[in-house]
């Protein structure tokens, strides 16, 4: 395994691991406005969504790594602290790259882009009118960490107002993660498509306590075909099946029927129980276990 001590690599080194490992990253598109009234609109990978209420976006505008100067964002947020959160999905991602240009202050990033402003509700900031969930924000605070090339500012955004488009919402009126096709930064030029066959849902324990990998038997436990995330699925029932159940998935023929259907011999049940929670049914899956063990 490569170990690095940030304090013995250089800071383009340093960024590029740091980006390359932590991702993918939502994409901020920032709007902001100078004291005359000069807008700039610029993307920022360094942000999140850390509070709900109140509601609180972070973005992080860094210092530039090469001669240590502050972005044209940073220094309207000073000015005039207001700023629209614009989403980024795939439809305008390189509309989006192309704004972060270093063109001069002054640029109209939304003319160099070919973006559409929208006169926001509360902030003096304008929208951007192609991306499906803006939020004008108050800028609560900035917090700078550190004076070199490469830190961060971490600029603290109050939402006070959220615009969605009605073409990413689902009929409940919430956001389909397939119709927003959210698109995320990684390493380098490199992007990711939040769309299609990348999503999958992970059910989560909130209302219940799963037994834990630690409780899976041993037979189950180190088997060459199941793997972590299997483990992960298994561990996370409520109960385990009780050996009169398995009695009765046997006596039942469900089992040898299931198991009839496989062409394999080593580790049938194993492998067959991996498909199972493969379509994440894992109570199938956690019977053909130990019916197949006993």
């Amino acid at each position: 395994m490569l170990t690095i001590d940030p304090l013995e690599v250089s800071v383009p080194r340093m960024q590029a691991v740091l980006q390359g490992a932590v991702g993918p990253r939502p994409v901020a598109f920032a709007s902001t406005v100078d004291l005359e009234g000069n807008v700039n609109l610029s993307p920022f990978s360094f942000f999140n969504v850390f509070s709900a209420n109140p509601p609180v976006l972070i973005f992080s505008p860094a210092r530039r790594v090469r001669d240590n100067t502050e972005k044209h964002t940073l220094q309207n947020l000073r000015d005039v602290p207001e700023v629209v959160i614009n989403v980024v999905n795939y439809s305008m991602v390189q509309q989006a790259s192309l704004a972060s240009s270093e063109y001069p202050k002054r640029v109209n990033e939304f003319l160099k882009s070919g973006f559409t402003p929208l006169a926001s509700e509360t902030i003096k900031p304008f929208r951007v009118q192609e991306s499906p969930v803006q939020f004008e924000c108050a800028v609560q605070q900035i917090i700078s960490l550190g004076d070199k090339g490469g830190a961060g500012n971490l600029v603290l955004c109050l939402v006070k107002k959220v615009h969605i488009s009605e073409a990413v919402l689902d009929a409940s009126l919430n956001i389909d993660q397939q119709k927003i096709d959210l698109v995320a930064r990684m390493g380098g030029n490199w992007y990711c498509r939040a769309h299609g066959t990348a999503l999958f849902e992970v059910e989560k324990p909130l209302t219940t306590l799963g037994v834990g990998v630690d409780s899976i038997p041993d037979s189950i436990r180190f088997s060459p075909i199941l793997t972590g995330n299997n483990f992960g699925q298994l561990g996370n029932v409520e109960h385990i099946p009780t050996a009169e159940e398995i009695d009765l998935f046997r006596s039942s023929g469900e089992f040898d029927l299931l198991i009839e259907g496989t062409t394999y011999s080593d580790f049938a049940g194993h492998r067959l129980a991996k498909q199972l929670l493969e379509t994440g049914n894992v109570e199938l899956a956690w019977k053909v276990l130990l019916a197949s063990d006993h």
